[in-house]
């Protein structure tokens, strides 16, 4: 399945806890008003499992893009600097000629 590939080891040992969990309570209990609450309590842990999921390909995708900005940044500075050093010369030489 798609969503214990995603799911870090953890995750996927706390969803089976509460599945066999959820399944003792039901055949000790049977089907009560008690069912509701356990359910709740499944879809609630589900829940918090998933959101830990997206969140983490949220982080991924932002230390991607800020790799990417970096990136960006250091070869415009690179450049910047080329350019800088560049000029630097043309003035340089330009300032050699007039005193010939």
């Amino acid at each position: 399945m798609k969503v214990f590939k995603s799911t870090d080891p953890w995750s996927v040992v706390v969803i089976l806890l509460t599945i066999g969990l959820f399944g003792m309570s039901l055949a000790v209990k049977g089907i009560t008003q008690e069912l509701f609450l356990e359910s709740g309590v499944f879809l609630v842990s589900v829940k918090l499992i998933l959101m830990a999921g997206k969140n983490a390909a949220t982080e991924q995708r932002l230390e991607l893009h800020l790799m990417q900005i970096k990136q960006l940044l250091s070869s415009n500075i690179a450049q910047i600097a080329q350019d800088k050093t560049s000029a630097t010369e043309t003035v340089r030489q330009s300032m050699e000629e007039r005193k010939s």
